[in-house]
């Protein structure tokens, strides 16, 4: 039994976003070829509230980019993106709602970030993916979305500590690239780790 996971593919992460991310309309056909040929399809969603601490916004002086301490965290501030019920925060409208089997929301603590699709960014708290794939008899994980350096491969991180035969769909994911070469970087840490990457043609 294997499932692909789709990270984040929402409004504000698209063309004219809040968090634009280059080129990620290209992923779209990718993830609607590939989502009938697995027996689980879950897809994920950055679920912030308004008031969420890695808005920098939220912080009186500080800018998007920077880094603070947020209950004893790391946490890199962000623009505000992905508001619990705003247009931002909706699956793009080109995405084949019809395959989807789960949706799993994440980050919607205000105090703690969560990049994982699986855990948040303090490993402590479960978003409930892992147990419902584990329900499911999920063995295999497959993994595109974005960000490439951010919640792709944190997911796919977690995804491999758990146990999960993991594969990265190379060309089904997109990076902020917030410091030049920062996809490349999370690509190689993402194999060195153990996941496997792979084409989508691959699949096909």
């Amino acid at each position: 039994m294997k499932a692909l996971i789709l990270v984040d593919l929402q409004r504000d992460f698209f063309r004219n976003g809040a968090l634009e991310i280059a080129d990620a309309e290209a992923i779209i056909p990718v993830a609607n070829r590939l989502m009938p040929l697995f027996d689980i399809v879950v897809v994920t969603q950055d679920w912030h509230p308004a008031n969420h601490q890695s808005f920098a916004a939220n912080h009186l002086w500080r800018k998007p980019g920077q880094t603070m301490q947020i209950n004893a965290q790391p946490q890199l501030l962000w623009v505000i993106h992905c508001v619990q019920n705003s247009y931002g925060a909706e699956l793009v409208a080109e995405l084949d709602r019809e395959n989807i089997d789960k949706i799993i929301q994440k980050g919607a603590k205000a105090d703690i970030d969560s990049y994982s699709a699986f855990f948040d960014n303090s490993g402590q708290q479960s978003t409930g993916l892992h147990d419902y794939l584990q329900a499911q008899g999920i063995k295999k994980v497959y993994i595109m979305g974005v960000a490439t350096d951010y919640c792709v491969k944190y997911t796919t991180l977690d995804a491999l500590a758990l146990g999960y035969d993991t594969f990265l769909i190379a060309d089904g994911c997109r990076g902020a690239n917030l410091t030049d070469g920062d996809s490349e970087r999370a690509m190689l840490e993402m194999r060195d780790k153990g996941a496997t990457w792979i084409a989508a043609t691959d699949i096909f």
